[in-house]
């Protein structure tokens, strides 16, 4: 073995897991296992400390730990005995700090290199080639996040908003595309912020216009987690007008009660939020929409969690990632009254059952239609709106394909 890595969390992490891979082996490091952390929840800081003592039971070698968690806890990574270094989250897009890392496990220095996150300027450029096992690429083109939303730490972990430029961007697609990628991801930590740091204050919209201008090769465009509250006329307009976007937006929504998203720091109301959907729905009848909600924030009543149960219908949600509320540290919601426990399991279990009978409604709708899958390993593939797809035949990962839906398993749909 010489250098793995294993990827917690998000999107914008699997893109980013890449560039470690890179920075670690072009430093000379082996026998290396990084583990890039999540830090969203309190489970997802267990999961990694968990991933770790497991890693050094099979595998052994030295562990490095980066990502949201190490950058929010470090002191936490830097007790355990399995870990030889605790890299920070900007630090690990850069490739000094991996030479330094080099030096500093082969002389048993301090463990801990975290830089102050919020001082970091413009974000690190991450051109990569290719994407080792995937058959989608992700570019990753805004990090950090302005906003406070009194639940979230990830801001903490990832520091203030910050973009790419237009060209950049562009480029790093083109190269994606040139080496056979089909489908791109635009990435970030906040998608809908993007330019807001840049000459011009360029909006999302017409970033993903200049993309599908520039690179007419690129088959599929799609875009991670949005921001309702922020999106753009041209990106509107883009969905509206580019079959090359792909109809499928995953929200941010997070509760569907005016005063718990008043509480959380949201920027949108229950009423925008349907709203939001129904207009995009006008604009691209094809779309379908996943969504981020929290089951048990602090002061949630019965009434207002019905309310986010109600939203998965009024927004006509089809895939739902529920999160049981769970209290960061330092965060202004853990300071709030806390439901409890048993509270919190219920409802997101009746929030995840809600969720599962929307994605067998719109399973059951695909029957009979014939969709453009792209293909994964494994005789999976997903259609243009994410859905899942078994297919029955031999496919190439990375290609696309008209596959007849002939019925579904309950979680993916199966093409004839």
């Amino acid at each position: 073995m010489t250098v793995d890595v294993v990827t917690l969390g998000c999107r914008l992490n699997i893109h980013e897991s890449q560039i470690i891979r890179d920075n670690a082996e072009r430093a000379g490091l082996s026998d290396l296992t990084v583990v890039n952390t999540c830090a969203v929840t309190n489970e997802a800081v267990a999961k990694a400390r968990q991933t770790i003592r497991r890693i050094s039971r099979e595998r052994g070698g030295k562990i490095i730990v980066t990502g949201c968690a190490a950058q929010t806890e470090p002191q936490t990574f830097a007790a355990m005995p399995e870990v030889s270094l605790v890299l920070g989250n900007d630090d690990k897009m850069r490739a000094t700090p991996w030479t330094a890392a080099r030096k500093t496990i082969e002389t048993s220095g301090d463990k801990i290199a975290v830089t102050d996150i919020m001082t970091v300027g413009a974000p690190a450029a991450t051109p990569v080639e290719s994407q080792d096992g995937r058959t989608r690429a992700f570019v990753q083109i805004q990090n950090g996040c302005d906003h406070r939303c009194t639940y979230c730490i990830i801001p903490f972990g990832r520091g203030n908003s910050r973009s790419i430029p237009a060209a950049e961007a562009v480029m790093q697609v083109q190269r994606l595309v040139d080496n056979g990628f089909r489908e791109i991801v635009l990435t970030g930590v906040d998608l809908t912020s993007y330019g807001e740091n840049l000459v011009g204050t360029p909006k999302l919209g017409t970033l993903v216009k200049q993309i599908l201008h520039d690179v007419p090769e690129l088959a599929r465009l799609r875009l991670s987690s949005i921001d309702a509250a922020e999106c753009d006329d041209d990106l509107r307009d883009a969905f509206a007008s580019e079959a090359r976007l792909m109809p499928h937006l995953h929200l941010s929504l997070q509760a569907g009660d005016d005063m718990i998203l008043k509480r959380m720091k949201r920027r949108h109301s229950r009423a925008q939020a349907i709203a939001f959907c129904a207009d995009m729905r006008r604009l691209r009848p094809d779309i379908f929409f996943g969504a981020d909600i929290i089951a048990g924030f602090p002061t949630e009543t019965e009434d207002m969690f019905t309310r986010s149960l109600d939203l998965v219908d009024e927004c006509g949600l089809t895939q739902l990632h529920v999160f049981p509320f769970s209290p960061r540290p330092g965060t202004p919601a853990a300071r709030m009254p806390q439901l409890a426990h048993a509270i919190i399991k219920e409802r997101a279990k009746r929030l995840r059952d809600k969720g599962h009978a929307a994605l067998h409604r719109h399973l059951d709708s695909e029957v009979g239609s014939t969709r453009t899958v792209l293909a994964e390993r494994g005789n999976i593939g997903r259609t243009e709106q994410f859905t899942p797809v078994r297919l029955r035949l031999d496919a190439t990962p990375g290609s696309l394909l008209d596959a007849h839906v002939a019925g579904h398993d309950g979680s993916h749909l199966i093409a004839a």
